[in-house]
């Protein structure tokens, strides 16, 4: 191996190393001071629900015909590779992601917002698999075309259907300057394949807390996967779980509580589960209090697996309300 002096230096002495980065992000803060200086206001409330046609910044980003998007991106990223060539061993100081297909550098965030810069390498597309299925999160996306083209396809849901949804497809063209909008909870944008590289400027939002990320196959519409719509939720299902494969039974009451409350029906089903797999009596207690909610969207599923499991297990008829 092969070590640069400038490299074996900082081995000695970090300095010159928080000096750069330091003056990155200092130009960064300008950056922000200057032309994107209502952007996390105008993320905020866009996150919160405002209309995009009320944020004046966020709007001529994304309006059809005008060049505010260009300049916009144009402006950071002209600062951060001048900062680079100042400061080659420093790190852009925004959140950033690049395999050989795709390069991402997220200018803003919230809670339920985002406005990323995106590069996609249509030689690393080609070189990928045919998509077999498509995922359609509880979001709203915007994208506009910064440079490059593509074409793909527009996946939509038709219908649900127990197991799966009935799908159609539209064929789509990007090409610069073209603005695309869309439902992720009914439509997804599959890229079949891209002339040179597409740069795009996405704001996407979450438009559901509860709602549930599926999964379904092209071939068929059938459901292959399903996920919680935010990353808390999927963050609580991975707890109860790993309580659950630890063995902590001291666990149960807690779960039980989860299952009990409001929110995703898929964590508290999770919780639920769990409950039942530590502890029986505390997990079918509350397995019981949810079937005889009739207003709640568990209280189905609940009366049915409390059939099933009074009838493997006669001897749970007799288990008594849960204490808590």
């Amino acid at each position: 191996m092969q070590i640069r002096p400038e490299l074996d230096a900082l081995r000695r002495d970090d300095t010159p190393q928080r000096q750069a980065q330091a003056r990155l992000v200092e130009d960064l803060a300008r950056w922000r001071a200057g032309p994107a200086a209502p952007l996390d206001t105008e993320l905020a409330r866009f996150g919160d629900g405002a209309e995009l046609d009320d944020l004046p910044l966020l709007s001529a980003l994304f309006a059809p015909g005008e060049t505010a998007a260009e300049d916009f991106a144009a402006e950071l990223v002209a600062r951060f590779v001048a900062a680079l060539e100042r400061d080659p061993l420093g790190q852009v100081p925004l959140r950033h992601y690049t395999d050989d297909l795709v390069t991402t550098l997220m200018l803003a965030r919230n809670a339920r917002s985002t406005l990323t810069l995106q590069a996609l390498d249509g030689t690393g597309l080609a070189r990928r698999a045919a998509p077999v299925s498509a995922g359609f999160p509880p979001s709203e996306a915007i994208e506009r075309v910064l440079a490059g083209s593509a074409h793909g396809e527009v996946m939509s849901i038709v219908a649900a259907r127990p197991g799966g949804a009935d799908l159609s497809s539209a064929e789509l063209h990007l090409r610069a300057g073209d603005v695309h909008r869309r439902d992720g909870s009914r439509e997804a944008l599959i890229l079949r394949s891209v002339a040179g590289s597409l740069v795009t400027l996405k704001l996407q939002r979450r438009t559901a807390s509860n709602a549930v990320t599926h999964e379904y196959r092209l071939a068929d519409g059938a459901l292959v996967h399903q996920a919680a719509g935010n990353p808390r939720d999927s963050r609580l299902e991975l707890t109860a779980a790993l309580l659950g494969r630890m063995g902590r039974t001291d666990a149960a009451p807690l779960l039980a509580a989860m299952a009990e409350e409001t929110g995703s029906p898929a964590l508290r089903w999770q919780a639920l589960r769990e409950c039942l797999a530590l502890d029986s009596a505390a997990g079918f207690a509350a397995l019981s209090q949810l079937a005889r909610r009739g207003e709640d969207p568990l209280c189905g599923p609940a009366g049915a697996l409390r059939a099933q499991l009074i009838e493997t297990y006669p001897q749970l008829a007799g288990v008594a309300s849960c204490p808590a």
